[in-house]
């Protein structure tokens, strides 16, 4: 039995820590032998540690627990939850998952002692690489791309950065589109990063156009970004900037161009480039554009959708 309690706010590599523990499962058996549950209340969290494993070897229980660190267990529970861990069965293994959002600097309070209990066993922080670090971050580009036996050149790497900020998630879904496109090639260029990811100025580019009104040209855009990704994939990191945006804009008065960059996630470079050209577009008009695609993404993932394509053109050009 091994207890394990990861936390932090990049959940990306959260999850690639669980992963490695589910390697360790009886593929044949994974219903059986891999269990989640979110923040369950006490007496259901004493009968979860307390579980025995049946015929089908190790067993993996995930547990959520964000909100045990928002209200405290009595010391007669903590007692018990600390006892249930020591006398767990040794095929039992158990992992506490604490995620915050990222770049809000939020993290467990390490007097509670829940907290405390649980860091006697394997504990790990994961807390997101600032923009700001970004050596740090083509480190973790490079060593990724390694990973899926490619290697990526350090312009390249210092691309992918300017380009899509610090989000692991978001590098690794490029990292693994690179490798897709440029099969059988396995080093990644500058170039390929400029032409084949997604970057900041695409989505700018659109989005600035159908701000403008000019929406011939917004169209040519978003025909071009449907080359790169599915319309999905389009809506959703159009909705991540779109938010980030919003937040340029309510902020802008108040913060300065690196304290946005910590908010944003975003290069501090991209954050002073975007502000200049949010110059002449409303926050209004930006809560209506996320509106407009908040209601194409519905209708697609719900199937009332026939041409996911046409459906967010319908949306965003009427």
């Amino acid at each position: 039995m091994a207890v394990y309690f990861f936390y932090g706010d990049e959940e990306f590599n959260i999850e690639q820590e669980i992963n490695k523990l589910k390697k360790g499962l009886d593929k044949s058996f994974l219903e059986m032998s891999l269990k989640t549950y979110d923040n369950p209340k006490f007496a259901d969290l004493i009968a979860i540690l307390r579980s025995q494993p049946m015929m089908f070897g190790k067993m993996l229980v995930i547990i959520k627990a964000e909100s045990y660190f928002k209200t405290a267990f009595d010391d007669k529970e903590l007692k018990q939850i600390e006892q249930a861990l020591e006398d767990n069965n040794d095929n039992l293994d158990i992992v506490f998952a604490a995620e915050y959002p990222r770049n809000e600097g939020k993290k467990p309070d390490s007097r509670k002692k829940f907290f405390k209990i649980l860091s006697k066993y394997n504990t790990k922080e994961f807390a997101s690489i600032p923009t700001y670090k970004t050596a740090e971050l083509e480190n973790w580009i490079k060593k990724q791309a390694k990973s899926k036996d490619i290697e990526i050149e350090p312009e390249a790497a210092s691309a992918m950065v300017v380009q899509i900020g610090n989000n692991l998630r978001e590098l690794d879904g490029e990292l693994e589109k690179l490798k897709l496109f440029l099969y059988p090639v396995k080093k990644v260029t500058k170039e390929n990063v400029k032409n084949l990811c997604i970057s900041n100025e695409d989505l700018f580019a659109f989005s600035d156009f159908l701000m403008q009104g000019e929406k011939d040209s917004a169209l040519l855009e978003y025909r071009k970004l449907l080359e790169k990704k599915y319309v999905l994939e389009i809506v959703a990191a159009l909705q991540t900037m779109i938010r980030r945006w919003i937040t340029l804009k309510a902020k802008s008065a108040k913060c300065s161009a690196f304290e946005l960059s910590k908010l944003t996630g975003q290069h501090e470079y991209v954050v002073k480039l975007n502000l200049q050209k949010l110059k002449n577009t409303t926050l209004k008009d930006l809560v209506k554009l996320k509106q407009n695609l908040t209601e194409a993404e519905i209708k697609i993932k719900s199937g009332k959708s026939l041409s996911p394509e046409k459906e967010v053109e319908d949306v965003l050009f009427r």
